[in-house]
């Protein structure tokens, strides 16, 4: 008996059912994202961009005292592919999302060139990591500090000691996820994982996704 799942998938193109499956091997959660308070909506557009490009599905916003602005121009249809959470109901939502995180087994990395911090290139890759970015202004806050697991930082040899986060998010990303697939670490997405994330996207993708599946399941009673 045809699934639901076979039955949207036919209304979908061959092209993009090779592109769903190909795009799922490649996905992950072993590796996710937190941009805290960033003052700059297009530097969080840009992150999630660069996420989406190398395989992250989750990115986690916290808003304490910015806003964060979605802009659809910059994320050029990024955000349709990723799962995004906000953090912004609660008196300290930084608390709440690190919280969360840690109940998931994620180490909290911060990235933050400080006097303890170790290279990217020296990041343990043994234990899923979230890899926390401050805003533009003051970096991480001092809950993130106290917080984290690891603290790191992006070797640098000039004279500018910071990058844009968008660049900086860029470079761990690239870093991180080259090694994790050179690596014996199993960071590839269950298989219910891929099949909710199927299902997600193949109803992106149909014009009428809800009445499609209406008419699945009436033929089926």
């Amino acid at each position: 008996m045809e699934t639901l799942q076979e039955y949207l998938l036919s209304f979908v193109t061959e092209n993009k059912r090779q592109l769903f499956h190909s795009r799922l091997k490649e996905r992950t959660r072993y590796l996710t994202i937190v941009l805290e308070d960033i003052f700059q909506p297009q530097n969080t557009n840009a992150v999630l961009r660069t996420a989406d490009c190398f395989g992250i599905q989750d990115v986690h916003v916290i808003e304490n005292t910015n806003a964060y602005d979605i802009n659809p121009r910059v994320l050029r249809g990024a955000l349709k592919w990723l799962d995004l959470t906000r953090y912004n109901q609660h008196q300290d939502n930084t608390m709440v999302c690190l919280q969360r995180l840690k109940l998931k087994g994620y180490q909290i990395v911060a990235t933050s060139p400080n006097a303890n911090s170790i290279s990217l290139h020296d990041l343990p890759l043994e234990r899923p990591m979230a890899l926390v970015f401050g805003n533009e202004k003051q970096g991480i806050s001092e809950v993130v500090k106290r917080e984290a697991d690891i603290h790191t930082h992006i070797p640098m040899y000039g004279f500018t000691e910071s990058l844009n986060i968008s660049v900086s998010a860029a470079i761990c990303l690239h870093h991180l996820t080259t090694e994790l697939r050179k690596s014996n670490v199993n960071w590839q997405l269950s298989e219910a994982d891929r099949a909710d994330l199927l299902y997600d996207w193949t109803r992106k993708v149909l014009k009428d996704p809800d009445g499609l599946e209406k008419r699945f399941w009436e033929v089926q009673k």
